[in-house]
């Protein structure tokens, strides 16, 4: 288990939570980062979804039914999103290849009014994750975190109930058994 910290953390990269982080925002979670520097870092925990729709909370836009994910613990009140319109956005920023954050909020309208978007092309966040500069290379000397290389499929794609369990089996079978462990054993 000593070499599962030898990819280093960038843009692009995933954060899976270790069983052990027993946290309301992070247990269990798998982190998108959008950057990683030495101003810190921040991103999106994928897999952490709300139980309202987009519109439940998103007034004064056309209809789309799409869910709203937890981003994590800082700007709760603020809408984040990422997509895979590049340039149909402005002022999206690139994350990895195919994938961008951000943008135009005016342009997600456009593209939602004329049906040029579907939920399969943007995910909508409420929150996101941040960690000050060395915060995130001090948790992961701690081992809180995995960190893996991701894909635009990994991302846009993986059922995001399962995703904490799909990559904690694919670590091998010191991991393995921890997929299916409950969160809480004391509820079960």
């Amino acid at each position: 288990m000593g070499e599962k910290h030898q990819i280093r953390p960038r843009a692009g990269s995933l954060l899976i939570s270790e069983p052990h982080l027993d946290d309301f925002f992070f247990g269990r979670s798998v982190v998108l980062l959008a950057d990683h520097g030495e101003e810190g870092s921040f991103g999106i925990i994928l897999n952490k979804t709300v139980k309202v729709r987009f519109n439940d909370i998103v007034k004064d836009f056309p209809v789309f039914d799409a869910p709203l994910f937890l981003g994590g613990p800082v700007k709760t009140d603020t809408l984040f999103f990422i997509h895979t319109l590049g340039e149909e956005i402005r002022d999206s920023a690139p994350i990895m290849k195919g994938l961008y954050w951000g943008g135009r909020l005016e342009d997600v309208q456009e593209q939602i009014l004329s049906g040029r978007l579907s939920p399969e092309q943007i995910r909508f966040f409420v929150g996101y994750a941040g960690w000050s500069p060395n915060q995130l290379d001090s948790e992961l000397e701690q081992h809180s975190w995995i960190v893996k290389d991701a894909s635009l499929h990994d991302v846009i794609h993986l059922n995001t109930e399962t995703m904490w369990q799909h990559y904690i089996r694919g670590m091998g079978k010191d991991y393995a058994i921890w997929s299916n462990y409950p969160a809480n054993p004391i509820l079960n």
